[in-house]
C-alpha cells in the first residue's frame, strides 16, 4: 500500500470519528434539554394547586395529558423521514413539556429530596450503559430483541395491573422495567450510533439526532419512574 493511501484512510477515518462524535453530542445536547424542559413544566406545574386538582380530579384531563405526548411521538415516529429538521426538534420539545404536565403529580406524591436521589442514581445508571453501548464491539441486536419481549410483557402486565390493582404485582412490573429499560439504554446508544453516516446532509443528520435523542430520553424516564418506585419517598 503507497504511503499517501495510508494517509488517506487515516485522514478518511480521523473525519468520520470528527463527526460521529459531533452527532452523538447532538444527540445527548437534545436529550439533556428535553430532561431539564420536563423538570420544569412539572415543577411549575406542581406548584399550581389548581391544575393538581383539575389533573388528579377529572378523567378527561388525566387522558388528554397522558394521551398527548404519546400521539406527539407516534406523529414523530413515524413523519421523520418527510418533516424538516426544525419541525422534529419543535415536536420532540413539545412532547418533553407535555411528558412535564403528567409528571406533575410525582413532585406532589414523592419528597423533593427522594426524587433528586433517584435522578441522580438513574444518571449513573444509564451514563453506564451508554458508555457500554457506545464503546462495546459486540452487537447488541439479540439482547436488544430480548430486552423488547420484556418491554411488551410490561406494557401487557400493566394494563392487566389496572384491574388487578396489585401493589406486589406492580413492584415486580417495576423491578423487571428497571432491568428492561438499563438494557434497552445500552442497546438504543448502539443502535443510533450505526444510524450515522457520514454522507448525511445537515438535515438528515440533524433529524438523526433527534429521533435518537427521543429514543435515549425515553429509556431516562421509564428508568427513572420505575426506580422512583423503589427508592422514592412519599409525602405525609
Amino acid at each position: 500500500m503507497k504511503k499517501g493511501s495510508v494517509h488517506s484512510y487515516s485522514e478518511v477515518t480521523r473525519l468520520v470519528d470528527v463527526g460521529l462524535r459531533k452527532y452523538m453530542l447532538n444527540v445527548f445536547s437534545y436529550m439533556s434539554a428535553g430532561l431539564f424542559l420536563t423538570a420544569i413544566v412539572a415543577y411549575v406545574a406542581s406548584l399550581s394547586e389548581a391544575f393538581i386538582s383539575f389533573f388528579l380530579s377529572s378523567n378527561l384531563a388525566f387522558f388528554v395529558v397522558a394521551l398527548a405526548p404519546i400521539a406527539v411521538v407516534m406523529y414523530l415516529s413515524f413523519k421523520i423521514n418527510s418533516i424538516s429538521a426544525g419541525k422534529a426538534k419543535a415536536l420532540f420539545f413539545a412532547y418533553a413539556a407535555l411528558l412535564g404536565l403528567s409528571m406533575a403529580s410525582i413532585m406532589v406524591f414523592y419528597t423533593t429530596a427522594s426524587i433528586v436521589s433517584t435522578f441522580f442514581v438513574t444518571s449513573s445508571m444509564f451514563l453506564s450503559m451508554v458508555v457500554y453501548g457506545y464503546s462495546t464491539q459486540k452487537d447488541l441486536t439479540s439482547f436488544g430483541s430480548f430486552m423488547f419481549m420484556g418491554l411488551i410483557g410490561i406494557f401487557v402486565a400493566g394494563i392487566v395491573n389496572m384491574f388487578l390493582h396489585s401493589t406486589v404485582t406492580s413492584l415486580v412490573i417495576s423491578a423487571i422495567g428497571v432491568i428492561v429499560f438499563t438494557g434497552l439504554t445500552a442497546y438504543d446508544t448502539q443502535v443510533i450510533k450505526s444510524f450515522y453516516l457520514e454522507s448525511d446532509s445537515s438535515d438528515a443528520s440533524e433529524k438523526k439526532a433527534v429521533f435518537g435523542a427521543l429514543q435515549l430520553y425515553m429509556d431516562f424516564i421509564n428508568l427513572f419512574l420505575h426506580l422512583l418506585r423503589f427508592l422514592g419517598s412519599r409525602r405525609d
